[in-house]
């Protein structure tokens, strides 16, 4: 069976915010507000990937600490580009 896009959008929103560290609470809760909704279903599949991650990881990747994996990169540079504003 299927997930409804509405419902998947909600729990990837939940997942968005009930993260590990607060840091990425806030910057991954501004992405899913600001573009969840426009992404693929390619990206949204990319995207639940990336929510799969450490969030130490994530935080140093968004914040360009370090460079994130070649299959992340796209996807956490509209995170990072989210979060600068």
């Amino acid at each position: 069976m299927t997930e409804p896009a509405e419902t998947r959008l909600k729990r990837l929103r939940m997942r968005s915010m009930r993260r590990g560290i607060k840091e990425m609470d806030i910057l991954l809760m501004r992405f899913s507000e600001a573009r969840l909704a426009t992404l693929t279903p390619a990206e949204l599949d990319l995207y639940e990937v990336l929510l799969e991650e450490n969030d130490q990881d994530l935080y140093q990747w968004v914040t360009g600490q370090t460079d994130p994996p070649e299959h992340l990169a796209p996807l956490i540079a509209q995170v990072r580009a989210v979060s600068t504003g």
